[in-house]
Order: structure tokens, then C-alpha cells, then sequence
């Protein structure tokens, strides 16, 4: 969060519109934006916890109901493990960014780059599990027969280390370039540093445009492509709750649409400024603002994805039921399905229950 060192040292700067710092033996101009600034430290930090407390009860939940009730080794369930898995990565990283934000670093160099790895690890990985398991089910539902052919535990296997592997590697040069670096104003900070002015600016452009290609504009062509043919398909099927899949459907591609649509928009113009080395001369706060907003947008759908694929699911009400008691009605609301396992593992009408 190289972000948040950059506010810390802002909100530290003398009363003026531009005050200067030595950066790496370069000249850098930093505007102070204490209201965006005040507006950041009282939000984010409640945010981040905020997320933290119902990532971690919501996550843990469903990894428990999976490991004590499910057979954990089929194709969805193994997908919805590797995403749960990915949200606690993410999820076990805020505390430590929401008490930076508000203070100074205080945990040492080596969490720095291990916090900062394992949260970028854990956000870059749980959009391509939300990818894959859409092109999951789009197999399940539009190619059903070759689906009950093809869909082994083996696939699984390849498509998550796939996707292990891609998000550990996009998150090297985050660990390469972070550190603890101490700034007169503020005291400790933990962001790119160790290396000179451009190349950070560089390394941070390209982490804009790795995030705004590899995990929105890749992901949200193919959510959308899947989807839509995964409507087209329903369409044409006798399925008695069909209506109720594709509201479903049409939640999850406008929650991903809305939370991430809009922070991407805002990492755009920030790579297009950093790119034309634009300065900006009257210090707006609306871009710092739009950022804190639709961050926070984005990093809430990391929070609330695991209820899309489980606890919609009548299994997941079931076994809500069955740990909780019957003051839990999930259960006698919804039909049950009388179908295997096996069987709803290919269904176009379980894979929506």
C-alpha cells in the first residue's frame, strides 16, 4: 500500500500547497491534502476492520461447514475452498493496513514485504477464482455432456496452481520493492522505496496496468461472456426455478460490475497522470477521495463473493440449519434437492440451488 505511505507523508507537511522531500536523491513536489487526508484516516481504518470481522466470520464459516460436511473433494467444493483460502489471505492482511493508516509502521521490514505480498496475493487470486469457477459453470451448464466427461479433480488441480502461480508471480515485484523506509514527519513507513524515483514510478505504473488488464478487463470479459451464455441456455430449459438462477446470475455479474468497476476507473486515470508525469498544481482532493471510495468498494466484493456461491446454495442452508438449530429456517423454506451429489455436480438445475 504504497498509497498509504504517500498519504502519511502529505497529511505531515508544512501549511502550504507544495512542500518538497528528497526521494532516492531526487526532488519530489508533494501536495498536502489534509482533507483528504482526515477523510481517509477516519474511514479506512473502520472499513478494513470492518471487512476483516465479516471476511473472516463469513470465510471461516464456510470453511467449516465444508470440511465437516461436504465431500470436499468434487470440482465446485475444491473451487469454492481455493476461494475461501484466497479471501483469508486477503482478509488477515487488513488489521495491519488499517492501524498504518492510522499510525506508523511498526511491525519490521520482513512483515512489511510478507504483509504486503500475502495481501496482493490473496486480492489478485480471488478474482481469478471467481473467473475459473464462471467458466466452471458455464461448462456445467452450456456443455453439460462434455462437462461430465472432462470436469476431474485433475482439472481443478491444474486450474488452481494455475492460478496460485500467476498471483504469487504478479506479486513479486511487490515484495522486491517494498520496505520500511522512515520519514522525518511521520516516522516508519512501508511502501516501494530502496530504489531510484523512476524506477518505482515505473514498477507502479505497471502494477496499474496489471491490475486494470489481468484482473478486471480479462475477468469481466469472460464473466460477462459466460454469463450471458449461461442465460441464453436457461432460456431454452424446463428447469422449474429458472427465474430464480438468473437473478442470481444477474446479482453477481452487477456486484462484480460495481464494486470493481469503478476502482478501476480511478487506477486508470492515476497510471494516465503517472505515465504524462502530470502534477497536479491545485492539490485536488476529488481523485483521493473517488480512490478511497471505490477501494473500498472493491475490497468489500473480496468480503461478500463466498455467500454469492455457498450460502445461496440449499446445501449451505442445510447445514446452517443443521449447526445452528432450527431458529434457522433456511431449510423448511427451500425445497431440497433429491439429486446426488455426483449428479448436481453437472445439473443446470442444482448449480443454481
Amino acid at each position: 500500500m504504497s498509497d498509504v505511505g504517500q498519504e502519511l507523508v502529505n497529511s505531515s507537511a508544512p501549511n502550504s500547497a507544495f512542500t518538497t522531500t528528497i526521494y532516492d536523491e531526487e526532488l519530489v513536489f508533494l501536495c498536502q491534502k489534509q482533507e483528504s487526508i482526515r477523510f481517509g484516516a477516519a474511514v479506512v481504518p473502520f472499513f478494513y476492520y470492518t471487512v476483516f470481522t465479516i471476511s473472516l466470520l463469513g470465510n471461516s464459516l464456510i470453511l467449516y461447514l465444508l470440511l465437516r460436511f461436504e465431500n470436499i473433494k468434487t470440482v465446485t467444493n475444491l473451487f469454492i475452498f481455493n476461494l475461501v483460502i484466497s479471501d483469508l489471505l486477503f482478509t488477515i492482511s487488513l488489521p495491519f493496513w488499517g492501524y498504518y493508516h492510522n499510525h506508523q509502521w511498526i511491525f519490521g521490514d520482513g512483515l512489511c514485504k510478507v504483509v504486503s505480498s500475502v495481501f496482493y496475493t490473496g486480492f489478485y487470486s480471488c478474482i481469478l477464482f471467481l473467473t475459473i469457477m464462471t467458466v466452471d459453470r458455464y461448462m456445467a451448464v452450456v456443455h453439460a455432456i462434455y462437462a461430465a466427461r472432462t470436469r476431474r479433480l485433475l482439472y481443478v488441480y491444474v486450474a488452481s496452481a494455475t492460478i496460485w502461480i500467476v498471483s504469487l508471480f504478479s506479486t513479486i515485484p511487490k515484495f522486491v520493492l517494498y520496505g520500511t523506509r522512515n520519514d522525518t514527519f511521520v516516522g516508519m513507513l512501508c511502501e516501494e522505496t530502496g530504489y531510484g524515483a523512476d524506477r518505482i514510478r515505473h514498477w507502479k505504473e505497471v502494477g496499474y496496468y496489471q491490475q486494470l488488464v489481468m484482473f478486471f478487463l480479462i475477468p469481466l470479459f469472460v464473466i460477462l461472456y459466460c454469463y450471458t451464455l449461461i442465460v441464453v441456455k436457461l432460456q431454452h430449459t424446463k428447469m422449474h426455478n429458472k427465474d430464480k438462477a438468473m437473478k442470481l446470475i444477474f446479482v453477481i455479474v452487477l456486484a462484480f460490475f460495481l464494486c470493481w468497476t469503478p476502482y478501476n476507473v480511478v487506477i486508470f486515470i492515476k497510471a494516465k497522470q503517472m505515465a504524462r508525469d502530470v502534477l497536479d498544481e491545485n492539490c485536488s482532493n476529488s481523485l483521493d477521495y473517488a480512490f478511497y471510495i471505490c477501494r473500498n468498494l472493491a475490497y468489500f466484493h473480496c468480503c461478500i463473493n463466498p455467500f454469492f456461491y455457498t450460502f445461496v446454495g440449499t446445501k449451505f442452508r442445510k447445514h446452517l440449519s443443521s449447526v445452528f438449530g432450527n431458529w434457522i429456517m433456511f431449510g423448511s423454506r427451500y425445497r431440497h434437492p433429491s439429486l446426488s451429489s455426483r449428479t448436481s455436480e453437472y445439473s443446470p438445475q442444482t448449480t443454481y440451488e
